[in-house]
């Protein structure tokens, strides 16, 4: 079984800027950090790649974060690159998108909506660039909060020829593993809204993250079940979101563990539900991406 790990982060301070960066993760994190995170012991698996996506370098360093990717994608096994992009800036977007099309190993964009104004991507100038981006064959990672689901549900109505993958499951509210917290019915009716968007997909990835760090199997399962019912096992991509979800503990530290132990249990999981999870490890990743 080989593992596609849809969602890998990768910086370097030295090389690129990164304003958010603090705590343990103020630090490079690149081809030999990754090396100690490998997911080769993950049970089956024997084989690896992954998709990058944008770490939110400043706005004009991002044609150059994703040259420096390419530049590294044999030392990291990264077989495509989600590109860093703003999509409202009307023909700056244009041209940026232009550039990215043309750099190899780019197969999407990523305009980070999580801090953005809720209702920024119903705006007439993100539709704009959206569609920009469709043109041009490429795929948009959505990472939004759960209030602002709803807005990419109205981007997928507004623009169904432009392939969405939904970061995170939405970032839910998901508690720790010693208090834990059930689906929320207001994520689960915006989750089921926008699987109703035949070209929109999600990620099973950033649910450590969300729990800070602190998280069990059990408590992850009932999110999984959700996205699983709502999406199908066709449209369900395993990511590690490397090394964001590689924090746990009380001050928070780094464990190079954690990407592994994320795989295993979403392996366990769609193994224990009769899920194909050759398709959820790789396969879905690899179409939706166009890197077969």
């Amino acid at each position: 079984m080989r593992l596609l790990d849809s969602h890998l982060h990768l910086w370097d301070p030295s090389r690129l800027d990164y304003e958010w960066l603090s705590g343990p993760l103020a630090q490079r994190f690149a081809a030999e950090e990754l090396a100690h995170a490998s997911v080769d012991g993950v049970d089956g698996v024997d084989g690896s790649a992954a998709i990058f996506v944008q770490a939110e370098c400043v706005e004009s360093q991002f044609l150059d974060e994703a040259r420096w990717v390419a530049e590294n994608a044999a030392l990291t096994g990264v077989v495509g690159i989600v590109a860093g992009a703003r999509l409202d800036r009307g023909e700056r977007s244009t041209a940026h998108l232009s550039a990215l099309a043309g750099l190899d190993g780019v197969v999407g964009v990523r305009h980070n909506l999580q801090d953005e104004p809720d209702g920024t991507a119903r705006s007439d100038a993100f539709r704009a660039g959206a569609t920009a981006l469709a043109a041009h064959g490429l795929r948009f990672d959505a990472c939004v909060r759960a209030r602002q689901l709803s807005d990419v549900s109205d981007l997928a109505a507004a623009v169904p020829s432009l392939p969405i993958v939904l970061d995170h499951l939405g970032k839910p509210a998901i508690g720790t593993a010693t208090d834990p917290l059930r689906p929320a019915a207001a994520w689960l009716r915006d989750l089921n809204d926008l699987a109703a968007h035949p070209q929109v997909s999600i990620k099973l990835s950033g649910l450590p993250a969300e729990a800070g760090g602190s998280w069990s199997p059990a408590q992850v399962t009932p999110f999984l079940d959700a996205a699983a019912e709502a999406f199908g096992s066709g449209r369900l991509l395993w990511g590690g979101d490397w090394p964001v979800s590689a924090l746990g503990g009380d001050p928070q530290e780094y464990d190079p563990a954690s990407r592994g132990r994320w795989a295993q249990a979403v392996a366990d999981w769609a193994e224990a539900r009769g899920l194909d999870a050759d398709a959820i490890l790789w396969g879905n990743a690899a179409r939706f991406y166009g890197v077969e």
